[in-house]
């Protein structure tokens, strides 16, 4: 009764304590049964019976849907106790429970983060663990969710640029990251398109002395997209920048040339 629980709460021995947290626990009342947990842990701390209390601590949690806090007593609970019987299902439940706690792509990805190293860990300490294709699954998920954060910011870098013309170099370098930090990626060939537009943009905003350098630059963006999607879906695009990037490289060509000549007839 609820009653009961009170008293137990607010009077019981530990061991009363213990026994009604197990109670709650079993009956699913997974909030009353935390709140008995808290009382009892300083004084089972150390003793045996602190294994099975840490596991259900995780699992109250997890159930609570805390799941921020679940992975964090889940590891733990992994770390403390190496030779648990519950070991691999807690070092899973971590991972899983961080991944539930992961955010929208756009909001602050520390949980994302947390969950895919639990998940990298888990793979490579289990790999004949019944759950490897699940864990597989959600690390690839959890990968791809990362990407599209970063993709995403550096198209940001990119739109804004016409406001700051520093965002060029910031979109030129948020998409270069991105490349380099995930082979394979799923956002490669766009980022590939967008890494030539910003480079093709910020030579049309560039002074002429700058232009030859960073026309350089565009082309070879050019090059790699085609290099690894020859049959890209955006290469009339591409091939429409390189048409201007050649007319700039002239018309900049034409301009420095005058430019040196005019200053020959001044030192004359």
């Amino acid at each position: 009764s609820c009653g009961e629980y009170q008293k137990v709460l607010n009077k019981g021995t530990a061991e009363d304590q213990y026994k009604m947290a197990t109670k709650m626990y079993e009956s699913k009342k997974y909030s009353k049964a935390l709140r008995l947990f808290e009382k009892v842990t300083p004084t089972y701390r150390g003793k045996p019976q602190m294994e099975r209390i840490s596991f259900m601590i995780s699992q109250s949690n997890f159930n609570e849907k805390n799941y921020s806090i679940a992975g964090y007593y889940f590891d733990r609970f992994a770390k403390n106790y190496p030779k648990s019987s519950k070991k691999e299902e807690a070092a899973f439940l971590s991972a899983y429970s961080y991944k539930l706690a992961s955010p929208p792509f756009s909001l602050d990805p520390t949980d994302t983060n947390k969950a895919l190293e639990a998940f990298q860990s888990f793979i490579n300490t289990y790999p004949d663990s019944d759950k490897i294709d699940e864990a597989n699954k959600h690390y690839k998920e959890l990968r791809y969710k990362l990407q599209k954060k970063h993709f995403e910011i550096a198209k940001t870098y990119y739109r804004t640029a016409d406001y700051d013309l520093r965002n060029y170099k910031a979109a030129i370098q948020a998409f270069d990251n991105l490349l380099a930090d995930y082979l394979g990626s799923e956002f490669k060939e766009e980022a590939l398109l967008y890494r030539l537009k910003a480079a093709h943009d910020f030579v049309l905003r560039s002074t002429a002395r700058r232009k030859p350098e960073r026309i350089k630059d565009a082309m070879e963006a050019y090059e790699k997209l085609k290099r690894n999607f020859p049959e890209s879906q955006f290469m009339e695009e591409a091939n429409k920048m390189v048409v201007t990037l050649n007319a700039q490289k002239k018309e900049a060509e034409d301009i420095i040339a005058k430019q040196k000549e005019f200053q020959k007839s001044i030192k004359k």
